[in-house]
């Protein structure tokens, strides 16, 4: 979370959204990169209570986000319940002390446990599951309208990361020139709702806990209007660079190959495959380095970035000035 926005989550107005949710006072902090996510309870149950700044997102992007997530609990997808709070809200908001703003809203703890890419259970089943899983919330995202007073979800290509000017080093004029190019092809891509719509757009294994028998998706901050071969893209991405260091290229590719085969079978068992995804994975693949690149700049100040995170920014810059993805599809 930058410096700025963290001084302006005090203890008292992280008390007054617990009192506004009847949560009990006792918190765990899980997370505070793009939201602060608290696990918290109630009657005994576990809860998430998610803060986010109004920096970050405004009270209608997260209303936009929650009415999805409840189509897709609807059509059976085991994702988060969201819950109101006492005055029957779904975002309540309180403001900072600088006038700006943060809004919570609670959702139940997804069920399972999270799964480390060195686990045993990271496996040919999982990623079957993995894929699957996906394919379902596709599937069900064909028939996804906004509830009425629902503002339409925002399009991928409204991320500011996306204005990778901003956040890249002034130096690096070329990075920013292949950026762009990527983002224009892209853009450029036939839409239609067998290949196209709502989508989570960010289900790695951070994303999801696993019971054995089905994954439980959360954190659906980043969902927008996309092409499905991104949600395809991303966990292959996730998958290969936090298991395989970028100096075991072949081992990258193997190991690839082997998600993407069980992934896609998972996948075929629940939606069809969008036309064309193949050509088009490398496109979101290369996407996903132009854009993790923008956030970990805007995100973590030079001299917070320890050396493991360091490297892995200058491979993913390698990476964006050839023009080439994590794994060429085979």
């Amino acid at each position: 979370m930058e410096k700025a926005v963290e001084t302006l989550l005090t203890q008292e107005l992280l008390d007054e959204f617990l009192e506004r949710f009847s949560l009990e006072r006792e918190v765990k902090k899980l997370g505070d990169f793009e939201n602060y996510v608290f696990e918290t309870s109630k009657n005994g149950q576990p809860y998430i209570l998610r803060l986010t700044h109004s920096s970050h997102r405004n009270k209608e992007e997260i209303l936009s986000e929650l009415d999805w997530m409840r189509h897709l609990n609807k059509k059976g997808l085991s994702v988060p319940e969201v819950f109101s709070s006492e005055s029957g809200l779904f975002v309540e908001e309180i403001p900072a002390s600088d006038e700006s703003m943060f809004y919570g809203c609670l959702t139940a703890k997804a069920n399972g446990t999270a799964i480390s890419v060195r686990s045993e259970l990271f496996n040919r089943e999982l990623f079957s599951k993995w894929g699957e899983t996906t394919g379902r919330m596709h599937c069900a995202t064909k028939s996804y309208k906004p509830s009425e007073g629902i503002k339409k979800r925002g399009s991928w290509d409204e991320d500011e990361l996306l204005n990778v000017e901003k956040y890249y080093p002034s130096e690096e004029r070329q990075l920013v020139e292949n950026a762009k190019e990527v983002i224009a092809t892209i853009s450029a891509l036939p839409k239609n709702m067998d290949n196209y719509g709502v989508i989570h757009t960010d289900i790695h294994s951070g994303n999801f806990f696993y019971d054995g028998e089905q994954i439980h998706v959360f954190d659906f901050d980043d969902a927008s209007y996309h092409w499905f071969a991104s949600d395809i893209a991303i966990p292959l991405y996730y998958s290969i660079i936090y298991r395989i260091p970028a100096s075991e290229e072949a081992e990258r590719y193997r190991f690839g190959q082997l998600f993407l085969d069980a992934f896609i079978e998972g996948y075929q068992q629940a939606n069809q495959l969008p036309e064309g995804w193949k050509e088009h994975v490398p496109l979101f693949l290369m996407l996903r380095d132009i854009v993790l690149y923008a956030v970990l700049h805007k995100k973590i100040a030079p001299e917070d970035r320890d050396e493991k995170l360091q490297a892995m920014m200058e491979e993913i810059a390698d990476r964006i000035r050839n023009k080439r993805p994590i794994m060429n599809i085979g």
